[in-house]
């Protein structure tokens, strides 16, 4: 396993370290992600409990309950994690779509793709994806003709705020990962070095 700690600019606290209020949190997390270990980017923010809780309900937030299927929510997390240049992200997500149904070459597609019209998805999900990464990239410029738009092309405005939600705490996720120095290389995410389970989820 790589040891991470020599890229990242604050303490990451081991789970047999972990006591109190960040032992529950590191509990809630690997039953949250169903992983035998707490993934690093958690651990970024392991010596501040109070603020592990607040990443920990986002998590919660964007993946347990919902309208749009997890692959869907998952490909949101991929694609806004390449548009802010994450590979940790990337790969992450990348493992959690796939995991979750999603196709392999989608996957790859993600990782070398340069705008929403390389990825060999449908018409509907693109739409979705621009809109998601117009949210990335210039937010203040997002209209009511871009939400008509989406909408035009059968998504609801409760599928909307939720992928508007987890886009938005991606593009948190990725700052802090990136920032903290985290994110540089997809090496770094234990999560993408797993075998991806046959079959997958819906």
């Amino acid at each position: 396993m790589n040891d991470v700690s020599t890229h990242v600019r604050v303490p990451l606290i081991e789970e047999g370290q972990a006591s109190g209020r960040l032992a529950e949190l590191y509990e809630e997390v690997k039953s949250a992600t169903n992983l035998p270990f707490v993934p690093d980017m958690f651990r970024l923010v392991s010596t501040r409990p109070d603020l592990l809780e607040a990443v920990v309900a986002g998590y919660k937030g964007m993946y347990l309950d919902g309208v749009l299927p997890r692959q869907t929510r998952e490909l949101i997390s991929a694609w806004t994690s390449k548009v802010n240049q994450c590979p940790y992200c990337v790969g992450t997500h990348n493992f959690f779509f796939q995991a979750f149904g999603g196709p392999e070459h989608i996957a790859k597609a993600v990782e070398s793709a340069q705008t929403v019209d390389d990825l060999p998805v449908d018409e509907r999900t693109k739409v979705l994806l621009r809109l998601l990464t117009k949210l990335s990239r210039e937010a203040y410029k997002i209209s009511d003709e871009d939400w008509e738009q989406a909408q035009e092309a059968g998504w609801s405005a409760e599928e909307l705020l939720e992928g508007f939600f987890t886009a938005s705490m991606f593009n948190f996720i990725t700052r802090m990962v990136d920032g903290l120095g985290l994110g540089a290389s997809v090496a770094a995410s234990r999560i993408s070095q797993l075998e991806v389970p046959s079959g997958g989820e819906s």
